[in-house]
């Protein structure tokens, strides 16, 4: 029996019901409906709703993708040594707007990162606050470049389109003792410059946040604060700038610097011997910036981490507050903290505790419950049950203040050390005073007339229209196929990632957010690995969480 055959523009029964509905869970069904529609009486009667070549994310059909290939500034072959006007050593946050910020200019600039993706470091795993600029006295540089940094995130964001929303900042004051330290915010927020600072009664608080503690007796508002997802604003960043000619090398790690008196060149050797020669170096390696510091013979410092442990309750809990709520801070933190993240979920921490190693990020029941207890004092309802993971971050500790100069020892060296809280805040300002270090130092700064600052809008499954969506799967079958269904993420975005350099779980999760729902994981790890697999080449046992030796899968049964 031959399939139904209908005159050219005609749909089956089966066409029309499904492309009426097309809601968001609807693309589940389609998948499995791609499983039995097209084959037997069934498929012969109603033909194949997806279109006969339609292919699902575990076989390819004979159906070849074709898949753009990554930047070619990042990891670019080369032979010898590469010769760059700037090489920026570390690329987190700070590293990354130092980057985009110079791509503006006729420079050749280099970004290496001994990790085998950027924000994999301080960087990834913070509060993701945008800071209102009062818990640090003007005195201060990290209080400059705060508030400077903060009025930079909107054109930022229109330019990049990474989450970030200004939802505003409360300190809750629990005791009428806490209020003189609440105002004594205020008045250093006002002395600092901050924008829109609100000194609060207790029934003006509560109306702001209806989840606070009936006990709050006042505190501070700060409108200007916001939340933003960090590894997305890091990736949007490091895209920019390799869109405009800066390069990027990952799983590169400086283990010698050399420099050459007569070329007036750094030359950096990583840890397979091969170098790249630079004008001018910039040291923004995070918690190993003292140890590059002893590389380069330059200044002898110490960066002390300090861990931050935190709790991340699902995105259904009904306790979900609409601002960041801070504590009265103390002595030595800001304290801990219930955060509305911009995707939905809450965030509760963190802890301030010395940490083993620069590589410890391991959590402890004992610290988890001190956060959730600490938590529940500002907002009562937070529940145990609506805990999805557990993760912890480390702080790069420098005294009090950033760290950021040219070297005296050394020359062509510009230190960017111990960026702490408000370290995210203050980072597109940091690009901006680091440029003008560079400058300073004799670094030539030309505009590029055909410097471009925006970035195309990049579809997320999750916020579009059903109609939006449709017309997506219209043109790539991937989008109608549903790899992480705690956050509706397809399999389009997960080869999107790929194709924009992130080939490891970790570098995959932060770009889409695949891998971050309730689940964490359980049911689309397989299934990322499987189109990592078929994008890539790899091996399944060259797959890793986050490079190096974090294998998932080994050998065979």
């Amino acid at each position: 029996m031959a399939p139904l055959s209908l005159p050219p523009g005609k749909k089956t029964v089966a066409q029309k019901l499904l492309g009426r509905l097309n809601f968001t869970r609807v693309w589940c069904f389609r998948g499995i409906l791609k499983g039995f529609i097209g084959k037997g009486l069934l498929g012969k009667i109603l033909g194949n709703p997806l279109g006969p070549n339609t292919s699902f994310y575990v076989e390819n059909n004979g159906v070849d993708r074709m898949v753009k290939t990554p930047s070619p500034c990042l990891n670019p072959s080369a032979q010898g040594t590469p010769s760059y006007d700037v090489v920026i050593i570390g690329c987190g946050v700070s590293g990354a707007n130092i980057a985009r910020r110079l791509s503006a200019y006729r420079l050749r600039v280099a970004v290496v990162e001994k990790a085998a993706d950027v924000s994999f470091g301080t960087s990834k795993a913070n509060s993701g606050i945008i800071h209102g600029g009062f818990h640090h006295p003007k005195k201060y540089l990290k209080s400059r470049l705060e508030i400077q940094g903060n009025w930079m995130f909107d054109r930022l964001h229109q330019e990049l389109g990474f989450p970030f929303k200004r939802c505003g900042i409360i300190v809750a004051a629990l005791h009428e003792d806490e209020m003189k330290a609440v105002e004594h915010l205020y008045w250093q927020g006002r002395e600092n410059g901050a924008l829109g600072l609100e000194l609060c009664s207790r029934e003006r608080l509560l109306s702001l946040e209806p989840q606070l503690s009936p006990e709050v007796v006042g505190g501070l508002y700060a409108p200007a604060g916001g939340i933003i997802e960090p590894y997305r604003f890091v990736f949007a960043l490091v895209e920019s700038a390799l869109t405009n000619g800066v390069h990027l090398y990952t799983n590169w790690k400086v283990v010698d610097a050399h420099w050459n008196t007569e070329k007036k060149e750094w030359r950096l050797v990583n840890q397979e011997g091969g170098s790249l020669s630079a004008r001018f170096v910039v040291n923004a390696a995070g918690l190993y910036a003292d140890e590059v510091s002893r590389l380069f013979g330059a200044e002898e410092y110490i960066i002390t981490p300090r861990k931050g442990e935190y709790f991340l309750l699902d995105r259904l809990t009904p306790v979900r507050p609409e601002r960041v709520v801070f504590p009265v801070p103390s002595a030595l933190s800001k304290g801990m903290l219930v955060i509305p993240t911009v995707e939905g979920t809450v965030l509760v921490g963190p802890t301030a505790d010395p940490a083993l190693s620069k590589e410890d990020v391991a959590t402890t029941a004992e610290h988890l419950d001190i956060i959730l207890e600490a938590g529940k004092r500002l907002v009562p309802g937070l529940n145990r049950n609506d805990v999805i993971t557990t993760f912890a971050g480390l702080r790069p500790v420098l005294g009090e203040d950033f760290y950021i100069e040219p070297s005296t020892k050394v020359p062509s060296l510009i230190h960017v050390a111990g960026i702490q809280s408000p370290g995210l805040t203050a980072s597109p300002a940091i690009g901006e005073y680091v440029k003008d270090l560079l400058k300073a130092a004799g670094l030539e700064l030309t505009e590029k007339p055909d410097w471009n600052p925006c970035l195309p809008p990049r579809p997320q499954a999750r916020n579009l229209s059903p109609y939006e969506w449709d017309d997506l799967v219209q043109n790539d079958p991937a989008w109608g196929h549903l790899v992480c269904r705690c956050e509706t993420v397809t399999e389009a975005e997960i080869v999107e990632a790929i194709r924009q350099g992130h080939t490891t779980l970790d570098g995959i999760k932060y770009f889409t957010r695949a891998q971050m729902g309730r689940c964490q994981g359980a049911f689309c790890t397989y299934k990322i690995i499987k189109i990592l697999m078929r994008e890539t080449g790899m091996s399944y046992e060259e797959i890793t969480k986050h490079g190096e030796t974090s294998q998932i899968l080994r050998g065979a049964l």
